[in-house]
């Protein structure tokens, strides 16, 4: 790892980013980090967080987009569903 600022989060897949997030908690889980690598495995735990929420969140509106009009009601019933 490295202290420069990275771009990575800004290509990761949501499956991409979750796993090495789940890599980090695990290394700082260990207790066997050392006190300057914790800090630049927090800094970018923080990034792939917000990645993560980013995409969740855009996921989310998109849903929304497909399955609700514009007063937030639901396009598709369950009469709609039903054959």
């Amino acid at each position: 790892m490295t202290d420069q600022p990275s771009t990575k989060e800004i290509t990761l897949s949501f499956e991409a980013a979750l796993k090495e997030l789940e890599e980090i908690v695990r290394k700082m889980e260990s207790g066997q980090v050392p006190l300057e690598e914790a800090i630049a495995f927090y800094e970018r735990g923080t990034e792939l967080r917000e990645r993560c929420e980013g995409l969740l969140k855009s996921a989310q509106l998109k849903i929304e987009e497909v399955t609700l009009d514009a007063q937030k009601h639901p396009k598709v019933t369950l009469s709609d569903l039903e054959p």
